[in-house]
């Protein structure tokens, strides 16, 4: 454990150093990356402090296990125990603390939800989703915010997109990527049938601009007359604006704001993010090692979670947890979920840096 304390003490010296160096400070790139990984690093400085301090105790107390005065020698003992007893445990949470952690984990996040199979109920269940999740960031004291929407005919959305903000948004949420499920009989259902219907959610780290340079000669941008349902039109004036990202062929439309620059500059917080999200997933394909301790890919073909109405139970696939209220979950009660997936993937992380 030495090795690993002196480590953490001396990265972080520099860091605190290369904050206050004019050099960086002037280059804001750089600036960003060295605070992100001060406060990253702050933790495990925290904890690296205690450790000297439990060790220290331990290394005075023995020099008083010998003491030929008796109450000194008891209590130099009961300074021992007191040491050994804190020390596994405080070393333990400097390994999970010096865990490989995702850059992203600190970021604002943007959220695209998707009807899938089952046509109407399909994209009701996909608004579920959205209250379910808008409910979850408000009760950890995030902010949200629609920045695209499309409804369905029978209500929900067809595909909605929102970002969430706040520290440590994407590390909360980064795990509802994937193929939610839901079984149900749907109002519209006069047998009284099961119907198995699914939505997708995909949720994307916020990119700075510092972090992803978009040349403006590889964008296309439209603008047109923002619609309504059915065609009929909700504008007089050309708003809505499409991007296309010609060299990767992505394309984003925004068309709620009432404004052409407010709908373009969404538009491009949503395809910064898309884009940066594709470079992250292509960085993970070549170190495929690193993905290993995920839980899950995360693709949006892998079904993830379970809701069945019948038996009032929400089941997650990936760490086989099973809550049984389902109401309380869609008011927006994912602390259970969000627990055991971090836990899980801290003990796929320190199982691959044992066997490592």
């Amino acid at each position: 454990m030495e090795p690993l304390v002196t480590e953490i003490e001396r990265r972080f010296a520099e860091l605190e150093a290369q904050l206050g160096d004019p050099t960086v400070l002037a280059d804001q790139r750089r600036y960003a990356e060295v605070a992100r990984e001060h406060k990253r690093l702050s933790g495990a400085a925290e904890l690296a402090r205690l450790w000297r301090e439990r060790t220290a105790q331990l290394a005075d107390a023995a020099e008083l296990a010998d003491d030929p005065d008796e109450e000194m020698r008891a209590f130099a003992q009961e300074q021992i125990s007191e040491a050994r007893a804190a020390l596994p445990a405080l070393e333990e949470e400097i390994r999970i603390a010096m865990l490989e952690r995702d850059p992203a984990d600190d970021k604002d996040v943007i959220v695209e939800l998707r009807a899938g199979t089952g046509g109407d109920e399909a994209a009701i269940f996909a608004g579920d989703l959205y209250q379910m999740l808008t409910r979850y960031a408000q009760q950890r004291g995030f902010k949200t915010d629609t920045l695209s929407a499309s409804g369905g005919d029978a209500g929900g959305y067809k595909e909605l997109v929102f970002e969430i903000k706040g520290d440590g948004a994407y590390s909360v949420f980064k795990h509802e990527s994937g193929v939610h499920r839901v079984q149900r009989v749907p109002a519209t259902e006069s047998q009284g049938r099961i119907h198995t219907s699914t939505a997708t959610v995909a949720v994307l780290p916020e990119a700075e601009d510092v972090e992803l340079d978009i040349d403006q000669n590889d964008l296309r941008i439209d603008v047109f007359r923002a619609g309504g349902h059915g065609g009929q039109s909700v504008n007089t004036t050309d708003s809505a604006v499409r991007i296309t990202h010609l060299p990767t062929d992505t394309v984003v439309t925004c068309q709620d704001e009432r404004s052409q620059l407010q709908n373009k500059e969404r538009a491009m917080k949503i395809l910064r993010a898309r884009l940066y999200e594709a470079e992250r997933q292509r960085a993970a394909r070549e170190a495929a090692a690193a993905r290993s301790a995920q839980i899950g890919s995360g693709e949006r073909s892998e079904k993830i979670r379970t809701y069945n109405y019948p038996q009032d139970r929400v089941t997650d696939h990936r760490i086989g947890l099973t809550v049984h209220d389902l109401n309380r979950v869609l008011a927006g009660d994912l602390g259970d979920f969000s627990d055991a997936l971090a836990a899980e993937e801290r003990r796929l992380k320190l199982a691959a840096a044992a066997a490592g």
